[in-house]
């Protein structure tokens, strides 16, 4: 046999057309192999998104309200008895007959709360010779004041009013803004009380640098 008649042979014939078969893919084959390749391009771009933050954002508390913030020159200063560093109690009783100053501060061992704590230290004995007292307050721990005083050496004691009663009561207890978000918490002020157990001067807001010499100076006119 030539190799002209071998090339033609039905047996050569028949291998190629079921090769030839075999290389094209059947329409099932490829309906599945488009909806695969669908999926792939539908699900790009949820990888491409950027993944949401798991962190609430935090919500603004709401002002509890109370009349404290109607506290005003003259009126009765609100009676109070709560823990002090040591592991003391004190009241307001105990300051009856003498001019009294309370100094709310918003949070042990900060830098403006030191610096005003460190001032009004520093001029405790101008305050005795005026016959004033001198008594610090926030919401802090009595462990936590009992470490603000130890380490700078305060000679004032240091009132812990961790539910609040007594900052609600002379209006150091409010609504703040800090970055655009609305909190509660402790707004700096001071009152001087007068020997008649009546608020004498307010300061809301108060701004540390020489706050304490011009308390002083209050409490030796009053």
């Amino acid at each position: 046999m030539s190799k002209k008649t071998r090339k033609n042979s039905p047996k050569t014939s028949a291998r190629a057309a079921a090769s030839k078969k075999a290389s094209v893919r059947s329409p099932s084959t490829k309906k599945a192999s488009a909806a695969k390749t669908g999926k792939k391009a539908a699900a790009s771009p949820e990888k491409s998104r950027p993944k949401a933050s798991q962190k609430a954002a935090s919500k603004p508390l709401k002002s509890a309200g109370s009349a404290a913030p109607g506290l005003a020159e003259g009126a009765k200063a609100p009676a109070f008895r709560l823990p002090r560093d040591g592991g003391d109690t004190v009241s307001l009783a105990d300051y009856a007959g003498k001019k009294l100053v309370l100094f709310f501060y918003p949070r042990a061992d900060t830098p403006g709360c030191t610096r005003e704590a460190i001032d009004f230290t520093r001029l405790r004995s101008a305050f005795e010779d005026a016959g004033t007292a001198v008594l610090g307050v926030s919401a802090d721990t009595v462990k936590a004041q009992d470490a603000f005083r130890s380490k700078h050496q305060l000679a004032i004691p240091l009132i812990s009013d961790e539910q609040h009663e007594m900052l609600e009561a002379y209006g150091a207890w409010g609504e703040k803004s800090l970055y655009g978000r609305t909190f509660l918490g402790i707004i700096r002020t001071t009152v001087l009380i007068g020997q008649d157990g009546r608020v004498a001067r307010i300061w809301r807001n108060v701004r540390v640098d020489g706050h304490a010499d011009q308390v002083l100076e209050a409490a030796r006119a009053l």
